[in-house]
């Protein structure tokens, strides 16, 4: 049989590159679409967008060989083949667009690092590996800050990505390459990390979505695998495709010893039901998280999806958490300050002038708060903002906050000298001009460091609760706004079902306008 005889007689309603991954295998299953016709689709939309997004580092041409075993599987493919495959290699034919700090065996390994523009990986990172086990394979690979330490996507090494809503901003980060190609239909599933939000702040400024699972569930790469701030994770356009990609990458690996075995994950997990199983969730509404500076569009989206909620048989109320966001960036810092800035000075000792600003920046400044703080001080703050966290939410299912307080970042700003909020949200470099409240005040709001704008930093501290990013709505600024939905921990079912009814209450596009 031909790959064109492999589809019905009615034509795809739509491009492929606009299907999710769980809309492209049905199409595979019932042999309307061709793995290999799919691919060619992106490889086009990546052709065609890229030169203004600039989200790809590389295109990976063996993908092409994978997509044709996976067609001539699905050709040939009984029923029974079909539910075989489903439940031992769910992938199978789908492309994944992978983070470029999750090495691919025989290609580059830069982290977006200048000199490391020759290192060559000599394995496939544990989810890499995963991804192939289950059928699907890399296509492309994404753009990322040097060394994964920005919430921004640029870098001397691969330029600035940019965010396809609305190019004047950035993605995100760090995993702003992963956010732009699922907003700009490079791919229906991405790679991404999170150590202070870098899954979540680009899932919540592309309008996709993004998983921060606990800590251990994810295998990483030693030996900062061993920092418990840090996890890989899944991106997509839905939470159900999200979902799919979890379900992957869990469970224990020899190379890291702190994953735990994942039993059942997610069994039971069906979005198609997800808002049905509201009716009595307890739903915790926290949108400053203490003090931190919210926009007023950030706010009100928020609030729409708690009333959403809430109209759909959730009961919601709204709490106060006892944080400040100078709190949560020094017990942060702290961290980062006694971990992360040792091992990049390491990795990068003697090419210093090689290197971005904003990682000579944030090797500096996480140094400067570790050299009045021990190890042990950040061990004690970390405690008491986990004991905060669990007693706001006792008696609760869930605590929904926005992802962000900013709604939107400049695209190739580095925010040295800290970050003020202009009248549409905006984040902007220093003093910024002509700023108002993002609150609706007079005054600018003004930041003294860039990350203390962001509400995800507080989960990576507690980082045993599962969090999924889902938007929540357009910023004034013309980009997506999203909202995190946290569980207790290792509670990953109870995230991804309110997180799926909020998408099924609120639905979103995940695919930014041309």
């Amino acid at each position: 049989m031909t790959r064109d005889e492999t589809r019905t007689a009615s034509p795809m309603p739509t491009e492929p590159w606009t299907l999710t991954a769980t809309e492209a295998l049905a199409a595979f299953r019932s042999k309307e679409l061709s793995p290999v016709d799919y691919l060619t689709s992106l490889i086009g939309r990546i052709t065609a967008e890229d030169e203004r997004i600039n989200a790809v580092t590389e295109v990976v041409e063996e993908a092409v060989t994978s997509a044709r075993e996976a067609e001539t599987f699905y050709v040939n493919a009984t029923d029974d083949d079909l539910a075989e495959a489903a439940a031992a290699r769910p992938l199978l034919g789908l492309p994944v667009i992978a983070k470029e700090k999750h090495a691919l065996a025989g290609r580059g390994l830069t982290q977006g690092l200048l000199h490391e523009r020759d290192t060559v990986a000599t394995a496939d990172a544990a989810i890499i590996g995963r991804i192939r086990a289950a059928g699907g394979y890399v296509h492309a690979r994404a753009t990322s800050p040097e060394f994964s330490c920005a919430t921004i996507t640029h870098s001397p090494m691969w330029g600035v990505t940019r965010n396809p809503w609305n190019l004047e901003l950035s993605p995100g980060g760090s995993s702003g390459g992963s956010g732009a190609a699922l907003a700009a239909g490079f791919a229906p599933l991405a790679t991404a990390s999170d150590i202070a939000g870098s899954t979540r702040l680009p899932a919540a400024f592309t309008g996709t979505v993004g998983f921060k699972a606990p800590y251990g569930r994810i295998p990483g790469v030693q030996p900062l695998a061993a920092d418990w701030y840090r996890g890989d994770g899944p991106m997509a356009r839905s939470v159900a495709d999200t979902a799919l990609l979890a379900r992957v990458m869990v469970g224990p690996d020899p190379s890291d010893h702190a994953t735990i075995a994942s039993p059942g994950f997610l069994d039971g997990f069906d979005p198609a039901e997800a808002a049905d199983r509201l009716r009595g969730r307890r739903v915790a509404l926290c949108v400053r998280l203490g003090d931190f500076p919210v926009g007023k569009d950030i706010e009100a989206n928020t609030r729409a999806i708690a009333s959403a909620l809430e109209s759909a048989g959730a009961e919601v109320e709204e709490i106060e958490l006892p944080w400040t966001y100078e709190r949560i960036f020094e017990t942060a810092f702290t961290h980062f300050g006694n971990l992360l800035a040792p091992a990049m000075r390491a990795a990068t000792r003697g090419h210093e002038d090689t290197l971005a600003d904003y990682t000579l920046r944030f090797m500096a400044d996480t140094e400067a708060v570790a050299s009045r703080r021990s190890f042990y001080d950040g061990l004690a703050m970390e405690a008491q903002i986990q004991a905060e966290l669990a007693a706001a939410m006792d008696g609760f299912d869930v605590l929904l906050a926005p992802t962000s307080a900013v709604a939107g970042l400049e695209a190739g700003a580095s925010y040295l000298d800290g970050i003020t909020v202009d009248a549409d949200g905006v984040g902007r470099e220093g003093a910024g001009d002509g700023a108002v409240a993002a609150t609706g005040g007079t005054a600018g709001v003004r930041l003294d460091h860039y990350w203390q704008a962001h509400m995800t930093m507080p989960f990576n501290i507690c980082n045993r609760v599962p969090i999924v990013n889902v938007p929540s709505g357009m910023a004034d600024c013309g980009i997506p706004t999203g909202v995190q939905v946290i569980a207790h921990p290792f509670d990953d079912g109870t995230a991804f079902d309110v997180a799926a009814a909020i998408e099924a209450l609120h639905p979103w596009t995940g695919l930014a306008p041309e």
